[in-house]
Order: structure tokens, then sequence, then C-alpha cells
């Protein structure tokens, strides 16, 4: 509940009163409502304002990945989020037709669903990948953060900011009321999306550039079931001639709920007239892509958006952070944007917690922009190279030297032929599918995020060298920096994933039966620095023990050893065996990480 600084309740609140509260969370996407739900889960008092009446009101970001399922199992509403998802077997049979109701260029077997890619997915994580459209995920992130402390304000539009020592003065707007008031914070989070007026406000460095490309969005309802029950995908790609708004070229035909409830997204020229997209000119667009000229068809909306190549190289100024699209703005290739905005909020959230309960300096928060700026970075990249590699397609098929729309279809029909060039055409075709295994399948890019900043604290190793492919490819670690690896642990009674013994309030220790010193030691180090730590044996007639005895494979330390996890699942510090004196090991290591000097 605000407290206000006259002491005067809600209903009598005047004009010029000021809210206190520790920090402010500018918007209720991905980024923001997970935000406010891992602050609240941390019993951080926190606002979230939207300048937006409610939630999103079209589908947008959907395909959620392996590690924002892991945030949610962590955050309890992992079941929440499956109950509103397409299950992972029907996300899979990603198509490329010339209609959906016509002839198929070809299928790839994404988001892990192909079986040998099964099984890395399935040996990485506890969590599959899922497609829960943000217009059902949003409501979920939202409704949990509020249950837990969250004071959510809708239609309260961010207006500026003034940081000082103390904390920082946020002004707002009642857009019901016209009512400005401040709401006084420690600290701000801007989570208000790609054209941020809190990015622009505290002048956030970016590379790149914004609106390179235009894109539009058809929302409609119509039942196509009979054409997708036997290839069950969230994704159907369609080359055809003349289907959008003066040109020839490929859209996407986007499962929204199966099957149906429909996305189609077509691309125009940004630098030409926008075009206009009335319920007429919509209707005709899905009917062609769909291949099914008299399809009765339910238009629920339309839009224009820019694609973007742009990500921030900081994210913060003093007491305020940005986070989400604010600081990595890309088009929807590899599914990446939903899911490393939670990501963002994940790793920044515990930080504020560590330093507004006193458990660490402020130093820990500048570890945030040294930690995320490299993922923004890399997916902003990532998520610009797969769209572009669609033209490997278009240059297999030969449409791109097109003409006209009966030379595009020649050209797509000349696949079929058994002659020299037929031949060609298919082996291209071959290679040109293979290489979009780096949008659908970058199982690497997904869960592979490597940290190095000072709440890191380096045993001398370095990253072993991938050997395999290491966007295609994840592969487990437990050099500081790196992901905890997943494993399966427990007793006769009940199985946990490893990352189920490392809860967000707190960090762990996890060590085996020889190790079984640290206890002691971790103890002493948490009473001292007054930080939660709990320490977790790992062996036989322990609380948990090592199911399939993967954890032993996977530890790379002796049994004797430890990996300090901080509450964000990342692995602070190890120690490869039982050191003399494991409790000046661990503080000085803990320490480190929360920007302490070790007590003595």
């Amino acid at each position: 509940m605000p407290v206000f600084e006259d002491g005067q309740t809600e209903t009598e609140l005047p004009p010029t009163a000021t809210v206190e509260t520790d920090v402010v969370v500018v918007g209720s996407g991905p980024a923001g409502a997970a935000a406010s739900l891992f602050l609240s889960t941390l019993d951080v008092p926190n606002i979230m304002i939207t300048k937006y009446r409610w939630t999103a009101n079209t589908p947008r970001a959907h395909i959620t990945n392996q590690r924002a399922m892991e945030i949610f199992r962590d955050m309890g509403i992992e079941d929440q989020v499956l109950a509103d998802a397409t299950p992972h077997d029907l996300v899979g049979d990603t198509v490329f037709c010339t209609s959906i109701a016509g002839e198929e260029i070809g299928r790839i077997r994404t988001w892990g669903t192909r079986p040998d890619r099964e099984a890395d997915y399935q040996l990485a994580s506890p969590c599959l990948t899922v497609d829960i459209p943000q217009t059902y995920l949003e409501p979920i992130l939202v409704r949990n953060a509020t249950a837990r402390g969250t004071e959510s304000r809708f239609s309260t539009e961010y207006l500026s900011h003034a940081q000082d020592a103390d904390g920082v003065s946020v002004q707002v707007l009642d857009r019901l009321t016209g009512a400005q008031y401040t709401i006084r914070a420690k600290y701000l989070i801007g989570a208000d999306g790609a054209r941020s007026k809190v990015a622009a406000d505290i002048g956030l460095p970016y590379e790149g550039a914004m609106d390179i490309a235009g894109s539009m969005n058809i929302t409609f309802r119509a039942d196509i079931s009979a054409y997708c029950d036997h290839r069950p995908s969230v994704l159907y790609w369609v080359v055809q001639p003349g289907s959008n708004v003066g040109g020839i070229g490929a859209g996407l035909v986007r499962m929204v709920r199966p099957w149906n409830e429909w996305l189609i997204v077509w691309g125009y020229d940004i630098n030409e007239e926008p075009p206009v997209v009335d319920e007429a000119a919509a209707t005709q667009i899905v009917r062609n892509l769909l291949g099914m000229p008299d399809l009765d068809v339910e238009i629920t909306g339309t839009s224009l958006w820019g694609n973007n190549e742009m990500y921030a190289t900081h994210l913060q100024s003093g007491r305020v952070f940005c986070a989400g699209d604010a600081i990595h703005r890309h088009p929807p290739s590899n599914g990446l944007g939903s899911n490393t905005s939670i990501q963002d909020s994940y790793n920044l959230a515990w930080k504020l917690a560590a330093v507004l309960k006193g458990q660490a300096d402020p130093a820990l928060l500048e570890t945030y922009s040294a930690e995320r700026a490299p993922v923004a970075e890399r997916i902003v990249k990532r998520a610009n190279k797969s769209s572009r590699e669609f033209v490997d397609l278009f240059v297999a098929l030969g449409v791109t030297a097109a003409k006209t729309e009966e030379d595009m279809v020649r050209q797509i029909e000349e696949r079929k032929a058994n002659t020299p060039q037929g031949a060609a055409k298919r082996e291209a075709l071959v290679k040109a599918m293979e290489l979009k295994n780096y949008e659908f399948n970058a199982h690497g890019v997904e869960l592979g995020q490597f940290y190095e900043s000072s709440a890191v604290v380096s045993d001398g190793t370095s990253r072993p060298e991938p050997s395999r492919d290491p966007d295609l490819y994840h592969e487990a670690s437990t050099v500081p920096g790196s992901r905890l690896p997943h494993a399966w642990v427990g007793d006769n009674k009940r199985r946990l994933a490893m990352m189920d013994l490392a809860p967000y309030d707190r960090f762990t220790l996890i060590t085996g039966i020889a190790g079984e010193k640290w206890e002691v030691a971790a103890t002493k180090v948490a009473d001292e620095l007054g930080v939660p730590v709990r320490t977790v044996v790992i062996g036989p007639g322990r609380e948990v023990t090592d199911l399939y005895y993967d954890w032993a494979k996977l530890r790379d330390t002796d049994e004797s050893g430890a990996l300090l996890v901080r509450p964000d699942k990342h692995i602070a510090w190890r120690s490869g065996s039982l050191p003399s004196d494991p409790e000046a090991a661990l503080r000085g290591a803990l320490s480190q990480v929360l920007g302490k000097d070790s007590p003595a």
C-alpha cells in the first residue's frame, strides 16, 4: 500500500501529494510486469505504472523459450503459463508453402522438436519451449505481481523524473482525471518499450538504427484446422506472387490459438507511403495467403510497425535502469524479444533487493549493464541476421530475379523439373532450409548467456571451447558466470531439477558429502554478511541424491568442491575442492559478489 508523506489515505489524496515506494516500474509488458513480480516475490515495495488501460491487446510476442519457462518455474507460476499455452509438441512443424491450402516447399522441425534436438533441449532444462501470446502472458504476470504486493496503476503515464543522492522523484499523470502527482522511490526501472521515454531521458547510448523495414499485422479468426492438424506449428511461411500490398514476396501466417485465431505478418516499403489496410484489403490478403478465396474471415485488427536493429551499450544511469525493448530492439526472428526482456528483469530485481535490504553495496547494481548489455547486442544481431538469411531461400527458389508474377510462379515451379536447373534448385533448397536452424533451433543463443562482471568471481579457469556450433547448441558448464546446469536430483518420493535447489530469495552453496564442512562455513559467513545462504549437500542419505548420476558428470569439481549459485541461477563462484579454510574462501567470494569488504 503506498505511503503518503502527509499520512493521508489513498481516497484523500490531494493533487500535490507524494507517494512513496522503493521501486517504480514504468511499463506492464513482459519486462515491466516481470520486474514487478520478481520484486514483490522478494518483498520489495514497488509501483508499476502504464499509460494504457490494460495489458497487451494484440498477440505480439509468443514463443516462450526454456529460460523464460525456468524463470516462471522459479516464481511458482509455470503451471499457470502452461494452462494458457500451446504445448511444446504442437509448435514445431514450421512450414514453407505457396499458400496454406497450396503446395509445400518444405518443412523444418523447430524449437527443439526434431528427435535429435529434443534430446538436447530435454537434457538442458526441466522446461520446454511453448507458445503463449502476449495477450495471455501479460495478465498472468500482472495478476501474480499484484497479488504479491505490487501496486499496479493503469492509465498512469510517466512524464519525467529527477534523481538525487537519495532517490528518484517520478512525475506521473493520471490519464483519467488529468491530475499529476509524484512518486518518490529509491530506484526507477524503464520498461516502456522500443521508444522508451525513460531511456531517452537518461540518454542511454545506442548502436544501430530504428525502422529499417516496415511490417503490417493482420489478426483474424478462421477455422483452418483441416490444414494444420497433420502439421501443427505456430509458423507457416508463404511464398507467392502478388499477395502483399504493391509487390511480391513472402508472408507469415502465425498461429495465435490452434487452429482458429491467426496473425499475418507482411512487409511493406517503409520509405514509401504506409499502406492503407482496411477490412476489405485485409480480408483479401488473408484469403490470398491461405489460398482460400471464399473463406469466411473475421478481421479482428490491423497495425503497422517498424523493424529495428538497435541495442543499448549501457543500460543504466545512477538510480535509473532500463529493460526489455527499451534496450534491445529487433525483429521477432528467433523469438528472443519477450524472453530476453524477462531475463533482464530477473537479473536486475535480485540485485535491487539485495541493495535495498542492506545486503550488498550499490556497486552491485553496476553489474546489470556489464552482464546484460552483451546479451542485448547478441540477440539484436542474431535476430536481424536470421531475418536476412531468408534471402537464401528466395535465391534458392529463383524468385529474387523474377520481374513479373508469371516469372515468379515459373521459378517456384522449376524446383519440380527433371532438368539440371531443377536439380540445382532442389540442392540449393536443402542448404537454404538447413540455414534456418539458426533462427528456429538456436539453442545456444537461447540458453548460452554467460556473465562477466564483479558479481562473478573467477576461479582462474576459462570457458571451455565449444565442441559444436555455439549458436545452435548449448553446452553446460560450471565455470563462474555460467547458468547452473540442469540435472534431475531428489529421492524415492520426489524429483527436483537442480534449479529447484536454488530459490530466488537467497544464494545457494551446492556441494557433495565430502564437502559437508561447507555447511558450517556457509552458516557463519551468512550470519556475518547478513545474507541468506543455503547449503545443499547432494549424495545418498542426504536431502537430495544424484538420481541418474548426471550431476556428478556436470559439476566439474571434486565431490568436496562447491558451487555458489546466485539467486538468478548463475554461478557466482566455485571451488574445485575443499580448501584448508572453506570459511575464508567463501567469505571472500561472497563479499566480492556483493561489493562488500570482507569482514575481519
